[in-house]
C-alpha cells in the first residue's frame, strides 16, 4: 500500500473504514481481571473479537472514564512466541499533530503569534506566503500540495523505507506541483502543512521542535514514554509490526504469500523534523485526556482547536483526490485533531502500525487502542484498514450509547 493509501485510511477512517474477513490469531493475553469489573471485561471481549475479525497480531488497549481505569490490556503477540505487553512502544504518527497544534496554541496564548498570521513572517519564499496563515496550516486549508501523494516520493519511499527524509527534500517534492486550490478555499489533507508549521514553531520558540514539544507539551501532559527519534529505531520494549503493503511495488503476485517486518521503517517522512515519535498505550490515554480537555490551553484556544468550524466546508477536486472532501459530522478537522460526532481523536496508520486515541468531553471517556496486523489483514494489493478505529467505535458505543461515535461504513470486499 502506498504512503498515500496508508495516511488516507488514517485520515478518513471516521467516514471510510473497511474490515476484512474473520481469521484465526493466536491470543496471548495478560489479563487485568483483579482490578476491572464487568464493564472492563466487556471491553476486553470486544478486543478479542476484533483480533479474529480483523486479523490482528496484537491489540494494546486502555480505557478510562473520569480518569479511572476501566480496562488496560495487551492481547496477542509482538514476535512469534513473545506476548505483547502494555509497556511496549509503537509509532504514534499523526498523534504528533495534536501536540504540534497544542504548541502553536500555547504560543498564541503567550501572545507570540496569532492564528491568522501569514507564513511570510517566517518563511517568505513559500508559495502564497502572504495569504497562507498558521490556522490554514493547522486545519489543512492552505491549498498546499501533499508531498506524500507525489508518485516519485512513493516510489522512492518503498524502494528504501529505512531512509530519512529531511525538510528540504520534502519541500522540493511538495512544490514541484502547483497548489491544489487557492489558500482558504478548500480542505485537503497534506503532510506539507504540518511540516511547514513545525519549521515555523521552531523559529518562534528559538529551539528545535523536539525540544519545544518535550518542554512545553509532552512533559506538562505527563507523557513519560513519548520520545522523538530521527531514525527508525523504537526504544525497548518495542511492539513489532509487519505488513504486506510493498507487494505491488515489489511485483509480488496477488496469490503469493508476502509479509515482512516493518518495525524499523523510518517514519520521519510523515511529521515535521523532530516530531517522529514513539509512545505507549498509557501515554496515549494521557494524551486523549490532556488534548480532549484542553488542559494546557486557554478556553479560547481550546475552542479554536476543537470546535466544528469546518462542517460543510470543502469539496472534492481533481487536483487533490483522494485527500479533499466535504467535512461532515463523522469527520471534520479542527486544529490538529479530528472531530467524529462529539469525540476528539487522532487515528494514525503507518508501516504496519495503527492506533486511535479518542476522548468524549461530555462523558470524560478516554479510549486508546494500538494494533498490529496479521497476514490476513491485507488484501490482494497490500491495502489494509485502520482496525484500531473500528474497535474504538465499538467500545465508544458501549460506554456512551447516547453519544456514540458515528459508525463505520460496511466492510470492503476482501481479496
Amino acid at each position: 500500500m502506498s504512503p498515500t493509501g496508508r495516511r488516507w485510511w488514517a485520515a478518513v477512517a471516521a467516514v471510510a473504514l473497511a474490515t476484512l474477513l474473520p481469521g484465526c490469531t493466536r491470543d496471548k493475553a495478560q489479563p487485568n481481571r483483579a482490578t476491572r469489573g464487568a464493564q472492563g471485561d466487556a471491553v476486553v471481549a470486544m478486543a478479542r473479537d476484533h483480533m479474529a475479525k480483523d486479523h490482528l497480531r496484537s491489540v494494546l488497549l486502555r480505557v478510562t472514564v473520569d480518569g479511572k481505569d476501566v480496562a488496560t490490556e495487551a492481547l496477542g503477540e509482538s514476535l512469534t512466541g513473545v506476548p505483547a505487553t502494555t509497556a511496549m512502544r509503537f509509532r504514534n504518527g499523526a498523534v504528533a499533530f495534536a501536540y504540534i497544534s497544542t504548541l502553536l496554541l500555547t504560543f498564541v496564548d503567550e501572545k507570540k503569534v496569532g492564528l491568522d498570521d501569514p507564513v511570510e513572517r517566517w518563511l517568505p519564499t513559500l508559495p502564497e506566503a502572504g495569504k497562507v496563515t498558521l490556522r490554514m496550516l493547522a486545519n489543512h486549508t492552505s491549498g498546499y500540495p501533499d508531498y506524500e501523494t507525489d508518485p516519485a516520493f512513493q516510489t522512492a519511499f518503498y524502494a528504501d523505507p529505512f531512509q530519512s527524509w529531511n525538510y528540504d527534500q520534502r519541500l522540493r517534492i511538495a512544490f514541484s506541483r502547483p497548489l491544489v486550490s487557492p489558500p482558504g478555499t478548500n480542505w485537503s489533507y497534506a503532510h506539507t502543512n504540518f511540516m511547514v508549521l513545525g519549521e515555523i514553531l521552531a523559529k518562534v520558540g528559538g529551539k528545535s521542535l523536539d525540544v519545544l514539544l518535550r518542554e512545553k507539551v509532552l512533559q506538562p501532559m505527563g507523557l513519560t514514554h513519548t520520545t522523538a527519534a530521527g531514525t527508525g529505531a523504537i526504544p525497548e520494549p518495542a511492539l513489532h509490526a509487519f505488513s504486506s503493503e510493498r507487494r505491488q511495488v515489489l511485483g509480488v503476485a496477488a496469490k503469493t504469500p508476502f509479509y515482512e517486518e516493518t518495525t524499523s521503517w523510518n517514519a520521519d517522512w510523515g511529521t515535521p523534523t523532530g516530531a517522529s515519535e514513539t509512545s505507549t498505550i498509557e501515554d496515549l490515554d494521557r494524551t486523549a485526556i490532556a488534548v480532549g480537555t484542553g488542559r494546557l490551553l486557554s478556553p479560547s484556544s481550546y475552542h479554536a482547536m476543537t470546535d466544528e468550524h469546518l462542517l460543510g466546508f470543502g469539496q472534492k477536486l481533481d487536483t487533490c483526490v483522494p485527500s479533499c472532501f466535504t467535512q461532515v459530522v463523522g469527520y471534520n478537522y479542527g486544529l490538529g485533531v479530528v472531530r467524529s460526532g462529539n469525540w476528539l481523536l487522532q487515528n494514525p496508520l503507518l508501516g504496519g502500525y495503527a492506533a486511535t486515541t479518542a476522548y468524549l468531553p461530555a462523558g470524560k471517556v478516554a479510549i486508546s487502542v494500538a494494533v498490529t496486523f496479521g497476514p490476513g489483514a491485507f488484501d490482494c494489493e497490500g491495502h489494509y484498514a485502520n482496525a484500531s478505529d473500528r474497535l474504538f467505535r465499538e467500545i465508544g458505543a458501549s460506554l456512551a450509547p447516547n453519544d456514540s461515535p458515528p459508525p463505520a461504513p460496511p466492510p470492503a470486499t476482501p481479496c
